[in-house]
């Protein structure tokens, strides 16, 4: 019997479709649980006509209550973040869908190996960032002593604060930026995103204030386009037609500006913890 032939993260973006239907339709066996994780989420294997692959699991039935989201919701918030992703053509967001499992339905998202050869963040001292960063903010590191955080100005992070904005991702930290070693970058854990208020905590401040790219405004009319027609269509049943509406003016909002968004006074700028 030949061995099973796996679906590895490359394949996110040149085999898309064929890695969401071994999402969708394969059989799930649980091989653990992600300790870490806030809400209930397991490790899986996916499997199905030959085909498998590492994922993702987070069962709506183990979904913690927040007071600012309906219960029940977060998976399907992730969906959306994906498809939302898809639509901007970036493939920021791992291939993600929603269907039944074996504790319930729930989200199910191809597993990323992240590499560790990638720095995105940094402390450092002093009150500027060198050459390469954006400067976060200042975070006391013990004994009265405080440090500039900083992320990375790499192209790819700022693509995902230009989709970070889009979506309302209230929980953009650092654990949740994915590099691989064949150069990519993914987000993960979007289940607080697209609420109507105005939410967004990250820790991708750098380009606050800066204009967008040209590449990010040709993307946010396309996805304006979507968001009238198609893209709407998959988000229903996903999240509330008024959530879908908030996230057409957002993008209205971007592009309007012409600026990256900058934090705002009513809602903390950073999550916590930050990484």
């Amino acid at each position: 019997m030949s061995a099973p032939e796996r679906i590895p993260p490359r394949s996110v973006t040149t085999a898309g479709t064929e890695a969401a239907d071994l999402l969708a339709h394969g059989e799930l066996t649980v091989r653990g649980r992600i300790r870490d994780a806030s809400n209930a989420a397991l490790f899986c294997r996916v499997a199905l006509d030959g085909r498998e692959a590492d994922c993702v699991y987070k069962p709506v039935a183990g979904e913690r209550p927040l007071w600012d989201f309906p219960d029940g919701t977060l998976a399907g918030r992730e969906v959306a973040a994906y498809e939302v992703s898809e639509a901007t053509g970036w493939g920021l967001v791992p291939p993600t869908v929603l269907r039944d499992g074996p504790y319930g339905e729930g989200m199910v998202q191809l597993w990323i190996e992240a590499s560790a050869d990638t720095e995105l963040l940094a402390l450092v001292d002093g009150e500027e960032p060198g050459p390469g960063w954006k400067a976060i903010g200042f975070a006391e590191v013990g004994e009265g002593r405080t440090a500039l955080l900083v992320h990375a100005d790499d192209e790819r992070l700022r693509r995902l604060a230009v989709l970070d904005a889009v979506i309302n991702n209230a929980d953009r930290k650092g654990g949740h930026l994915l590099p691989t070693a064949e150069g990519r970058l993914y987000g993960i854990d979007h289940g607080v995103t697209f609420n109507v208020e105005d939410k967004l905590r990250t820790l991708l401040w750098g380009w606050a204030g800066e204009p967008l790219t040209p590449e990010a405004v040709e993307v946010l009319q396309r996805l304006r386009d979507a968001l009238g027609g198609e893209l709407a269509a998959r988000l229903a049943g996903l999240i509330t037609p008024a959530e879908t509406d908030a996230t057409r003016a957002r993008v209205d909002a971007l592009l309007a500006a012409g600026r990256h968004p900058e934090p705002g006074g009513e809602w903390p700028a950073i999550p916590w913890p930050p990484v």
